[in-house]
């Protein structure tokens, strides 16, 4: 199965790593990426330089960024693979332990099975 795993840190926005956390989430991404449960994974730039799109009512608005919901700005994601939830969750607890404060929405993507 695979899931989405979305960061929100609780870092303020645009916050730059240390090279120690730079190097310990390098270590991370190298170990799940040879066991074959991290199939990518990315950084967001700040929400400054970002937009937010909606259709309501049959009209879209654009919003450009920066956003001023902090706690629900996306830091980044990963897309992993995992035999079940419950490893999702393991997995992602590890993710929360070297990378800091913050939380991860992980939701499990369809698979082409799921329409047959």
């Amino acid at each position: 199965m695979r899931f989405l795993t979305v960061y929100k840190p609780a870092k303020p926005e645009g916050t730059p790593p240390t090279p120690e956390e730079i190097a310990r989430m390098g270590q991370l991404i190298e170990e799940m990426t040879k066991k074959g449960t991290l199939l990518s994974t990315e950084g967001c730039l700040p929400s400054a330089k970002g937009a937010r799109v909606r259709l309501k009512d049959g009209k879209i608005t654009v919003t450009d960024g920066p956003f001023t919901e902090a706690k629900e700005l996306i830091g980044g994601f990963a897309i992993i693979t995992a035999k079940s939830k419950d490893e999702a969750i393991a997995l992602t607890k590890h993710f929360l332990e070297i990378a800091g404060e913050g939380e991860s929405e992980i939701r499990q993507l369809y698979e082409q099975s799921d329409f047959a």
